[in-house]
């Protein structure tokens, strides 16, 4: 069963009204959204439709994460081994239990020893078979290389002035797939590409040159390639608010959600409307413009589309308000445009998902760094159909 929240504010057609902000999920779950009504009757309430395939996507995640910061940490130390006296210094005295218990629940990955029969402090290092998987990892990242260059070079781009913060950069590296010095292997490495300076104290990455080839976003290569492909459908509406336009999104509606005929309408219309590309200058742009606040939504998908696995949470996105434009109360976009975009408090920290990306709770497109990943996960036995294998089948319905 679908568990849903109520929303507010909500007025005008989809897509076409203010879109707006807010830091994160919990304030949403008390809002409502209302209706314009004729009089004597009472407004009816929007509802905002929970997604369990892609709730489950942050519940997947948190387990692994924790094996592989511990299988960075053991990988970090001299001697490819972590005292687990010094595990406590490591991830501090709270997580230091978690890690203990992954420990304990994974032999298949890590192997204790030392200790009273050894004479020597207890140690935690890799199994044999996790260090030969591990070893592999250095060939993804090679395979990964071009693909992180051109995405940062893409991401530059798509900031006003050709320019990011480099601790920006930092908040969402691991979401982005770059390595920990990415600084030296990725930035000073390609000086053709990227250039670091300081301004005002703070240091920043800049974009050497512009490359009109990767001005370029996601949503139009796919439709790109499936044009090329006879793919192309029919120009009509559907019942799930897919449109086949150059300027239509990919929509997937939860299974709870019926629209009426009037809605769709609005929705075609928005579909039909023409946008700016995100890689355009945001100060050529009149930013009350419907067109305008759909080219934010373009932004959005674009962004979301360069990170691994197609999703930030809340506060990175919101982190580059000021750098992209984006609206100032974000989460009312995220929440009207719903086909899109997905927003989950499950996990740590409210994330926002792009919803196309997704096949049930398998990211559909995986790049060779979370290949890398699966493989490694296989030694617990964890398959990749462990991550789709929710109850039931995929809640959207398909054209």
């Amino acid at each position: 069963m679908l568990r849903h929240f109520t929303l507010s504010r909500l007025r005008k057609p989809y897509g076409m009204n203010e879109m707006g902000v807010s830091d994160g999920l919990s304030c949403y779950r008390k809002m409502q959204i209302m209706q314009k009504t004729t009089v004597g009757r009472k407004p009816k309430k929007k509802i905002y439709h929970r997604v369990q395939e892609l709730d489950r996507v942050m519940e997947l995640q948190k387990k692994p994460s924790l094996i592989f910061e511990l299988k960075s940490i053991i990988q970090s130390q001299k001697t490819a081994s972590l005292l687990l006296r010094d595990l406590e210094k490591e991830v501090g005295f709270v997580q230091k239990w978690n890690y203990m218990a992954v420990i304990e629940k994974y032999p298949s990955i890590f192997r204790v020893i030392g200790g009273h029969v050894e004479r020597t402090p207890p140690a935690v290092t890799l199994t044999e078979k996790a260090k030969m998987v591990a070893a592999m990892e250095s060939e993804a990242m090679v395979q990964m290389e071009p693909i992180l260059v051109r995405n940062l070079r893409k991401l530059l781009m798509l900031s006003v002035d050709c320019r990011l913060p480099l601790e920006k950069i930092e908040l969402i590296a691991s979401e982005l797939g770059l390595p920990s010095d990415f600084k030296n292997l990725i930035m000073l490495k390609y000086p053709q590409y990227f250039r670091l300076n300081e301004f005002n104290g703070r240091e920043y990455l800049l974009l050497e040159s512009w490359d009109s080839s990767l001005a370029l976003t996601v949503r139009e290569e796919k439709l790109a390639s499936q044009t090329s492909n006879g793919d192309a459908r029919r120009a009509k509406i559907s019942k799930d608010g897919n449109f086949c336009g150059p300027f239509a999104f990919r929509l997937k509606f939860p299974v709870g959600f019926r629209p009426n005929v009037s809605y769709l309408e609005e929705v075609e219309r928005w579909q039909k409307l023409e946008f700016p590309s995100p890689y355009l200058n945001v100060r050529r742009i009149e930013t009350a413009d419907p067109k305008a606040r759909k080219r934010v939504v373009a932004v959005l998908h674009e962004f979301l589309s360069l990170s691994i696995e197609k999703r930030l949470t809340s506060g990175q996105l919101d982190a580059f308000h000021s750098e992209f434009r984006l609206p100032a109360r974000l989460l009312l976009c995220l929440i009207k445009h719903h086909g899109i975009f997905y927003l989950t408090n499950k996990g740590a920290k409210s994330t926002v998902i792009l919803k196309e990306a997704y096949d049930g709770s398998t990211l559909i497109d995986k790049c060779p760094l979370l290949e890398f990943k699966n493989k490694f996960l296989a030694l617990i036995g964890r398959k990749e159909s462990d991550a789709s294998s929710c109850a039931g089948a995929s809640p959207y319905i398909e054209n």
